[in-house]
């Protein structure tokens, strides 16, 4: 720089600092007027499609098969290799095949009266096993190559089997072993990954009570698809001494113990009153619902170590429900009456690497008869409970709530003065905490729901009175309906809608839970994707209602009693399906599942 321009430069920064420090710079001048605005530029590129929102399914029946049996279609399972359907026919004591491997996702026209599938084999069962007679066959599981066959005996005192099958995915079924499990086989399951075979083995008792096997769930090993010769067994004799804590948890124990019956005196162990009914599984845990007791036991597969808990009970003050059979809907909230959940079916799923558990809350009452042919005089000297129209009843714990004597000043004085539900069924086993004789409270079989638990025994989610709530809008008067022939408003006193049946699936990115309806027919869908946050989603019920319609005539699916989910990538179609077994219909209808 020449030393010339650096003078002219610092004389200019000294004149600009004095004029600064004076203060002597002028008001801003007007803002000028904008400029013309400039050329548009080029489009960007476009961009991708956005997603619609999964807002839930759609159900569609595009498969109906007919075992042409009442009673006969009860359990399901599928054959992805084969594409076989497997189900159980009680009528014939056979396990029938249905091939769907060339079914079409097309709606059936009729689904009401269609039948586009047929039995295609059938797998007749011994009638005995090393000289023990069978009774008929209750449940069926398959994996891999294998069918195992749950098949009570039939002598009461004896122990039941699973019958193994081998030649699944070659559609040529050939009996493998037979293996001896515990007292009344009434379900077995395989874990998912095929390693052990899981019974509950209810072991009910006689009707005249005087013979009462022990429940019992039986474990199976499993190796290179070879099923151990034996079975090991898990008990509850541990719990014996154990009740009042169990009770205290919300379980009950319905039974005749010190009465004598037929020379007989009951004495009824918790072990022999615990009866197992069904059991959902994975690799590690298996959960077993105990229905008449109200519980659920809770098993480590790696320990073989259980642990029993208590389900608790359901508040009907601020959940409708309708108690009273008079051909209408007529819903009421009711202070002192509650539900025992009581449930059949239990399935399990993960959230977040937490296990959660799903129950059909049925509800069941013990009531065994000494006698269907017995005259009043004979059934006396039995030591029978009841006896009406020739029949003989050894033990019922089912009362109406009429027939409760109410504490004074309780809630159940105060619900039997309203008298709306006088003649609701309810246990007379639970109630009167002092043991004084008299109820404070009325507890009725079931929950008309189901429920989400997490891994504690807590509630994360109840359906409340939904399941009654969304039938008694779409049919009115013919809601709370039975299984067997269409009278409206006949199960309101009893158990309602009598959820039974019940699976999980994955749709997409949802988790669906599909809840089967013994009484009122028909298929509950919710999201279940996060537990803590479930909604309804569908009710589908393929079955005509028409007053005085009954099985036998073009009525459609009766008694839902088992539900499978088949995912996407094994389902024939290429779309997920739902496979039913309708067990009073006797019929397996098989629906698409579409996302909406």
């Amino acid at each position: 720089m020449k030393a010339s321009m650096f003078k002219t430069s610092l004389l200019a920064l000294s004149i600009a600092g004095l004029l600064a420090g004076c203060s002597l710079e002028g008001d801003d001048g007007a803002d000028g007027v904008d400029g013309a605005q400039g050329p548009q530029g080029e489009a960007g590129p476009v961009g991708a499609d956005g997603q619609d929102a999964t807002r839930g399914v759609e159900l569609a029946v595009i498969g109906r098969a007919s075992l042409e049996a009442e009673g006969a279609a009860e359990i399901v399972q599928y054959d992805v290799a084969s594409g076989m359907v497997y189900v159980t026919n009680s009528d014939s004591n056979t396990v029938a095949l249905i091939d769907i491997s060339d079914l079409s996702d097309a709606p059936l026209d009729s689904p009401i009266t269609d039948l586009n599938l047929t039995v295609d084999l059938e797998v007749t069962l011994p009638s005995e096993v090393d000289g023990v007679a069978l009774d008929g066959l209750t449940s069926i599981a398959l994996s891999g190559d294998l069918l195992a066959v749950a098949v009570p005996a039939d002598a009461k005192a004896d122990n039941g089997y699973v019958l193994f099958y081998t030649g699944v995915s070659s559609v040529a079924p050939t009996l493998l072993k037979a293996v001896e499990v515990g007292n009344l086989p009434d379900m077995v399951t395989f874990t998912p990954d095929g390693s052990k075979v899981l019974v509950a083995n209810e072991g009910e008792p006689s009707g005249d009570y005087t013979i009462d096997p022990e429940g019992s769930v039986a474990v199976i090993d499993v190796v290179d698809g070879v099923p151990a010769d034996t079975a090991t067994l898990l008990d509850f004799a541990a719990y014996n001494t154990q009740k009042a804590e169990l009770m205290a948890m919300g379980m009950h124990f319905p039974n005749p113990a010190g009465r004598i019956i037929n020379g007989v005196t009951i004495t009824t162990s918790v072990a022999q009153d615990l009866e197992p009914e069904y059991i959902a599984t994975s690799n590690d845990m298996a959960y077993v619902t105990l229905q008449e007791n109200n519980g659920v036991a809770v098993i480590d597969l790696n320990s073989m170590e259980m642990n029993v808990v208590g389900l608790g009970f359901k508040d009907w003050a601020e959940l409708n429900i309708d108690v009273q059979e008079d051909g209408a809907v007529g819903f009421g909230q009711y202070e002192g009456l509650y539900g025992v959940y009581m449930p059949d079916t239990i399935a399990m799923y993960s959230w977040k690497g937490a296990d959660f558990l799903l129950t059909a809350n049925e509800g069941d009452a013990r009531e065994y008869f000494i006698s269907d042919d017995m005259s009043e005089t004979d059934c006396t000297a039995a030591g029978g409970q009841d006896w009406d129209d020739m029949e003989c009843l050894a033990f019922t714990e089912e009362v109406k709530i009429e027939d409760l004597d109410a504490e004074p000043g309780s809630a159940l004085e105060a619900l039997q003065m309203n008298g709306e539900a006088d003649d609701l069924r309810v246990t007379n086993a639970l109630g009167d905490a002092d043991g004084n004789g008299l109820y404070d409270a009325a507890y009725s079989y079931g929950a008309r729901s189901f429920t989400i638990w997490d891994q504690n025994g807590l509630v994360v989610f109840d359906s409340g009175d939904d399941f009654e709530r969304i039938t008694a809008s779409l049919y009115g008067s013919a809601f709370n309906n039975g299984d067997d022939e269409n009278e409206g408003d006949s199960r309101s006193e009893n158990k309602g809608p009598e959820p039974e049946a019940l699976t999980v699936g994955q749709v997409g990115e949802r988790t669906y839970a599909f809840i089967g309806m013994e009484r009122m027919g028909g298929i509950f869908v919710y999201d279940i994707t996060n537990p803590y946050d479930a909604f309804f989603v569908e009710y589908i019920n393929n079955r005509d209602v028409t007053e005085g319609l009954e099985v036998g005539d073009a009525i459609g699916d009766l008694a839902p009693e088992s539900l499978l989910f088949v995912a996407a990538d094994e389902s024939p179609t290429g779309a997920p399906a739902l496979i039913v077994g309708n067990e009073i219909s006797g019929t397996v209808a098989v629906y698409s599942i579409t996302q909406k």
